[in-house]
C-alpha cells in the first residue's frame, strides 16, 4: 500500500505516542458524564462544572502556551480551550507541547475532564483539565472551510465518495446525520401506529425457494446442503398471508427486499418495504387507515402535515383524491381503454409514443400507458384505483365490474408510494391467475411470477377476508426529508465497482494533463510539449500505457497519443 505524505507523518505520530507511553487504541472503558447537546441545551445547569466529553477533534488553533479546538460528539459540536500548565504534569509540559501540539491531528478521537464556561466573547465552552488519547486517526480528513463571506470550500460534496466513504460523510457534513436520525423517526412512527392497534410485528424468511409476491427479476442463489436453488425475497407478501390463514388478525414487516433490476436516483437492488394485512378488511378501509398513518408519519418527522418536495409543496392532510387507473388514462392520452384487447392496447401505445414488444401482455401495456402519460401529474396523495385483472394476479376481483380488481397505489410527488389489494382468497381464482402469469413467463416476461404451490394449498385452508398494503420505506423517507436520490437515504447503497486508484508520477502527471487539454495528439508533438529527456519519456509513456490510461496508435499520418475513456 502506497501512502501519502501526510499519511506516513501520522503513523510517525502514532509510534511517536507508544514511544512516550501513550496507548493511541487504549482498551479501558472512557466514562462520559455528558454529550455536547445536553450542556448545550441545558448550559445554566452545566456552567461551572466538571464534565467528561469524548469525540473527534475537528479544528484547532494553538496560540502558544494556550489553544482552542473543536470537539465533536454524537450529538454536536464544541469548543474546547487547552492550557499549556493545566493538561501537563511534568517540568517538560509533554502533555501539550508535544501530544497536543504534535502528535494530535484533526480527525484523532480524545477525551477530556473540563469545567464548562463561557468565553469572553460568550463561546460555550469546556476549560479542559485532564486530556486522554482514544483514538489515532492515520487518514486525513478532507479539511472543510468556509470564508469571510459565507462561501464553502474543499467541501465533501462528490456523490461518488460521498456514498462510498459515508463514515467520512458523517463526519465532516453534519446534515447528512439529520437525515438517517429522521429515518428512523419515520419508521418508529409508523412502529407506533401499528402496535397501538394491537397489530403484529413478524418476521419472514429472506431466503425463499420460490420468489413470491411480485413481479419482478429474483437474485438466484444456490444452498449447498440441500442442493437447491435459493432466491432472494422481492417481497414477503405471500408469507404474511399465510400467517394471516394462520390464525393473526394483523400482522406487519419491515422488509429487506431485493430485485435484480437496474440501479438509478430511485431504485436500488435491496430496498425497505413495509407490508401490512389485517383479516375482515377491504382496500377502502386500507385508503383511510392509509391517509391516517401517513399524516401522523409526516407530523412525527417534520412537525407539519405540509412537506416540501423538490419544487413542489406536499400535503399529506386527509382525504386523498381517489382515481381509477383507467379513467386516468382517458384524462391524459384521450384513449379509453376499458374493455381493450392486447392488440388494440399496442396500438394506442405506438400512438402515443410508447415502445412496446411482443412479451408484453394486457397489464404491463396499461402499466406503460399510466406510467410514461399519466402518474407524473399526481403531485398531491392521490390513490389510483380499480386495476384490470391482467394487473393484478394477487387482488380480489372487484365486486361491481369482474374485470377489474380491487386495489390502489398511492402516488406522490408523480411516484408510486404504496401498493394495497382487497386480497384474492379464492384458492381457484388465484391457481388461474398464477397459470396465466406462466403463460406470461413463457412469452419472455422475465418478470412473471412463479406459481406457489404451497400458498394455494395455504388459501385451500381458508383465508378470511384481508386487506395489504405495501408502503417503500426509501422512497417515505425521500419525501419527508426532501431527497431527491434514493443514495441520500441509505447508509450504504449499492455502487459499481471501485476503481483501483492510480498513483502518477510527477512526469506522467505532466503527460497526463497534457493530452485532457489535447487528445488524441501526435506522440512526437507530445513529447516535445513535455519537456522530458528521451529516457523520461520512454519511462512516462510506458507507465501511462500500462497502467490503460492512455493508448498509442500507429495511423497513415502518424504515432497518435490518446487518453483511454
Amino acid at each position: 500500500m502506497q501512502l501519502s505524505a501526510l499519511e506516513i507523518v501520522r503513523r510517525e505520530s502514532l509510534q511517536k505516542l507508544r514511544e512516550l507511553g501513550i496507548n493511541p487504541y487504549p482498551a479501558k472503558q472512557f466514562k462520559t458524564t455528558a454529550t455536547i447537546k445536553q450542556i448545550k441545551s441545558d448550559f445554566k445547569s452545566f456552567e461551572g462544572k466538571e464534565v467528561v466529553l469524548a469525540g473527534r477533534m475537528m479544528s484547532r488553533r494553538i496560540m502558544g502556551k494556550a489553544s482552542f479546538a473543536e470537539l465533536k460528539d454524537a450529538t454536536g459540536r464544541m469548543q474546547i480551550y487547552l492550557n499549556r500548565d493545566e493538561i501537563s504534569s511534568d517540568e517538560n509540559a509533554t502533555m501539550y507541547n508535544t501530544v497536543f501540539k504534535k502528535l494530535l491531528d484533526i480527525g484523532d478521537i480524545i477525551g477530556i475532564k473540563g469545567e464548562v464556561f463561557k468565553t469572553k466573547v460568550g463561546e460555550e465552552s469546556v476549560h479542559v483539565k485532564e486530556l486522554t488519547v482514544l483514538s489515532k486517526s492515520l487518514r486525513p480528513l478532507p479539511v472543510v472551510k468556509t470564508d469571510a463571506d459565507g462561501k464553502v470550500h474543499d467541501a465533501f460534496s462528490d456523490p461518488e465518495q460521498r456514498y462510498r466513504q459515508r463514515y467520512v460523510d458523517l463526519i465532516v457534513n453534519d446534515h447528512v446525520k439529520e437525515t438517517f436520525i429522521k429515518r428512523t423517526k419515520i419508521t418508529n412512527s409508523i412502529r407506533e401506529f401499528f402496535n397501538s392497534r394491537g397489530y403484529l410485528e413478524v418476521e419472514t424468511p429472506i431466503l425463499q425457494p420460490i420468489p413470491g409476491g411480485a413481479a419482478a427479476r429474483p437474485f438466484i442463489t444456490h444452498h449447498n446442503a440441500l442442493n437447491i436453488p435459493l432466491y432472494l425475497r422481492i417481497a414477503n407478501e405471500l408469507y404474511l398471508k399465510r400467517l394471516i390463514v394462520g390464525g393473526f388478525d394483523a400482522v406487519y414487516e419491515f422488509s429487506k427486499d431485493f430485485r435484480n433490476e437496474g440501479m438509478d436516483r430511485t431504485h436500488n437492488p435491496e430496498f425497505t418495504v413495509m407490508e401490512l394485512y389485517v383479516a375482515y378488511k377491504d382496500y377502502h378501509w386500507m385508503m383511510s387507515m392509509t391517509e391516517e398513518l401517513l399524516e401522523k408519519v409526516a407530523i412525527d418527522s417534520n412537525g407539519t402535515t405540509e412537506v416540501k418536495i423538490g419544487d413542489n409543496n406536499v400535503s399529506f392532510k386527509a382525504p386523498y383524491p381517489r382515481v381509477p387507473i383507467l379513467e386516468a388514462i382517458k384524462t391524459h392520452t384521450g384513449y379509453d381503454v376499458a374493455g381493450m384487447n392486447e392488440e388494440e392496447l399496442r396500438e394506442v401505445c405506438k400512438k402515443v409514443g410508447i415502445e412496446v414488444d411482443d412479451t408484453m401482455g394486457v397489464g404491463k401495456l396499461i402499466d406503460e400507458l399510466f406510467g410514461e402519460k399519466c402518474e407524473h401529474h399526481y403531485i398531491q396523495p392521490t390513490f389510483i384505483t380499480d386495476y384490470p385483472k391482467e394487473m393484478s394476479p394477487l387482488t380480489k376481483e372487484h365486486r361491481s365490474n369482474p374485470a377489474l380488481t380491487e386495489r390502489f397505489e398511492l402516488m406522490v410527488n408523480g411516484k408510486e408510494l404504496a401498493n394495497a389489494y382487497s386480497e384474492l382468497n379464492d384458492p381457484i381464482d388465484q391457481r388461474e391467475r398464477f397459470e396465466d402469469q406462466l403463460k406470461l413467463s413463457e412469452k419472455g416476461d422475465d418478470e412473471a411470477m412463479f406459481i406457489d404451490q404451497d400458498f394455494l394449498r395455504a388459501l385451500e385452508y381458508g383465508m378470511p377476508p384481508t386487506s395489504g398494503i405495501g408502503i417503500g420505506i426509501d422512497r417515505l423517507v425521500m419525501f419527508m426529508t426532501n431527497n431527491s436520490s434514493i443514495q441520500e437515504v441509505l447508509f450504504f447503497p449499492q455502487m459499481k465497482p471501485e476503481k483501483k486508484t492510480i498513483e502518477l508520477t510527477e512526469d506522467e502527471k505532466t503527460v497526463f494533463n497534457l493530452l485532457k487539454n489535447n487528445t488524441p495528439i501526435l506522440l512526437n508533438d507530445l513529447k516535445s510539449q513535455s519537456g522530458l529527456s528521451n529516457k523520461k519519456w520512454d519511462k512516462t509513456i510506458k507507465g501511462l500505457t500500462k497502467n490503460k490510461l492512455a493508448k498509442v496508435t500507429n495511423t497513415e499520418d502518424g504515432l497518435f497519443v490518446a487518453l483511454i475513456d
